[in-house]
């Protein structure tokens, strides 16, 4: 059962599906991407503790898979200790899903480095914490992805408009609210780190080669793989992942975010499923990320890292409001070899809403880089949608 159904969600499940699963697909609208190619589909708020322990009872999933943030965490937890099975387990998926707690979890037991951090539960408290780290600093959400409710912020005079952005457009509304130190880094990276069974049976940890991204805002952008670091760097992102992941715990792919400032490497955030920026490893790696987490999750060996090859994707972005949108431009994208198009079918779209990927292959990542690119703005250029008044026929 996926907890969460979109583009992400999608890919599991084809992944899953090719192995013989078969998969329940839940989300809180109807049509999410992955609903289009599950078995069966459900409509659910998933922050509403008892509707999901009743769908829980009525499909009887043999794993329970969280694909977002938005679920009721805690009835997780409870379902876990009655027997039911969450991946990567319940209190993993709890605490990545807290920036609180993870940060405590890295920074206090895993004992990683990390950047300087505070919270705060009210505006008045957020600026003592801002005065308090320095400025620049950046104001998150205590729940979120993506880089929604995140904002950097340069002088106190910008804290009251950070402090409600954060505690407002997070995937759930809170009050509290998290100051961290600005980074000034040199590369930000994720690091796929896969908790798996070897071909004797025992719990293994692989790491993946670094993926790179780069985010012109706050939201992902694009993302390429492999990325080159000194030996040392290599050693300490390899060792900051294992780290973290070794402590949650559980079985799957995790996608750890560190940023890169000289030799040094600092513990961002940590994501229990595949991570948006693997998009990539569609293109750079014989077993995608989904493919990886699929395999996990089905208890199936795995023996790696494997060899990657040059490659990056680029999102393709919505610019206005819709619905049905179809898309013009295919031809001339695909023109290209080394091209490949993912598109999620989502049913809406509003401005800047992710609504597929550009994938490429090529000798160097910086090729890679520009023939995805390409191809994403010549989509991009050619999305067309029904506009609010012509959809009343769609849900």
């Amino acid at each position: 059962m996926l907890l969460g159904s979109g583009e992400l969600g999608r890919e599991i499940a084809i992944e899953a599906m090719r192995l013989g699963a078969e998969v329940v697909a839940v989300d809180r609208y109807a049509n999410a991407p992955a609903m289009q190619v599950a078995h069966r589909h459900h409509v659910l708020a998933m922050t509403d503790r008892a509707a999901l322990r009743a769908l829980v009872h009525r499909e009887s999933p043999d794993v329970l898979v969280p694909e977002i943030e938005q679920i009721a965490t805690d009835e997780l937890v409870r379902l876990e200790e009655e027997g039911w099975t969450v991946i990567p387990r319940a209190e993993s998926t709890r605490a990545t899903m807290d920036r609180e707690r993870i940060r405590r979890l890295a920074a206090e037991k895993a004992k990683v480095r990390t950047s300087a951090f505070a919270f705060a539960d009210s505006g008045a408290e957020a600026l003592r914490a801002a005065q308090s780290i320095g400025f620049p600093c950046i104001f998150k959400a205590m729940m979120s992805s993506s880089g929604h409710g995140m904002t950097v912020v340069r002088s106190a005079a910008e804290v009251e408009a950070a402090y409600a952005e954060a505690s407002e457009h997070g995937r759930v509304r809170n009050a509290r609210v998290m100051i961290e130190e600005f980074i000034p880094f040199d590369r930000e990276v994720t690091m796929l780190t896969l908790r798996h069974y070897d071909p004797s049976g025992h719990v293994v940890t692989t790491v993946m080669e670094p993926v790179a991204h780069q985010r012109p805002g706050t939201l992902y952008h694009e993302s390429w793989q492999p990325e080159t670091f000194a030996p040392e760097v290599m050693r300490a992102l390899n060792d900051t992942s294992t780290a973290v992941t070794d402590q949650l715990g559980g079985i799957g792919i995790f996608g750890v975010e560190c940023f890169v400032k000289g030799p040094t490497v600092y513990f961002s955030e940590v994501s229990p499923r595949p991570h948006d920026t693997g998009l990539v490893t569609l293109g750079s790696q014989w077993n995608s990320e989904f493919a990886l987490h699929a395999r996990a999750i089905l208890g199936l060996p795995y023996v790696g890292p494997e060899p990657t090859v040059p490659a990056a994707a680029h999102v393709i972005l919505a610019a206005h409001s819709g619905w049905a949108p179809s898309y013009g431009g295919l031809t001339r994208a695909l023109a290209p070899n080394g091209v490949r198009l993912f598109l999620f079918g989502k049913p809406e779209a509003y401005p800047d809403r992710r609504l597929g990927v550009a994938v490429a292959r090529a000798p160097t990542t910086a090729e890679a880089r520009r023939l995805a690119e390409t191809a994403a703005r010549t989509v991009e250029a050619g999305i067309r949608m029904e506009s609010p008044k012509e959809s009343s026929g769609h849900p």
